[in-house]
């Protein structure tokens, strides 16, 4: 894997006695940091035609799913441990409904000005508007799928740029 160092890998969240701490972030220097992840969810056409219509029982799934994707990467630090709490200055979350897959593809791009990134900010959107998502549409279908959520792209920090 290219993102492995030389010398093997590290786990930032883990001290020299094996055990889990919150990294001090306190000495790096605040920066503009932007990460944007995806994720899909999966069903059928006929489930597919029912959110764009607007006819889901629950009523506006995209717009719920917006919103609750938005609302959670605010809350990262208090779902995931280990994160820092971070004074967001952007989130912004798209769904983006595809007749080819089909389903909904979730993207969010969360940017902050601060020592640390905002990755698991952006994951946490993506992950609860996938969730928003399938909470809606269950009634019309149970064997709907999440797929594939993961971080497409880091800028900003030490680390630097990264793609998927």
């Amino acid at each position: 894997m290219a993102d492995i160092p030389p010398d093997g890998p590290s786990l930032t969240h883990i001290d020299a006695r094996g055990e889990a701490r919150m990294v001090d972030v306190s000495d790096k220097t605040a920066t503009e940091r932007i990460a944007t992840a995806e994720g899909r969810v999966l069903m059928s056409p006929a489930t597919l035609a029912l959110i764009v219509s607007g006819n889901a029982k629950k009523g506006d799934v995209l717009g719920t799913a917006r919103i609750a994707g938005i609302m959670a990467a605010k809350r990262t630090s208090d779902l995931i441990p280990l994160c820092h709490p971070l004074a967001l200055s952007k989130v912004t979350v798209d769904i983006t409904p595809d007749a080819a897959l089909p389903g909904c593809i979730v993207s969010a791009t969360v940017k902050v000005s601060g020592p640390t990134g905002v990755e698991m900010e952006a994951l946490t959107a993506v992950s609860v508007a996938c969730l928003t998502i399938y909470d809606m549409i269950k009634a019309a279908e149970r064997g709907v799928r999440i797929e594939g959520i993961h971080l497409t792209e880091k800028i900003g920090g030490k680390s630097g740029h990264y793609r998927a």
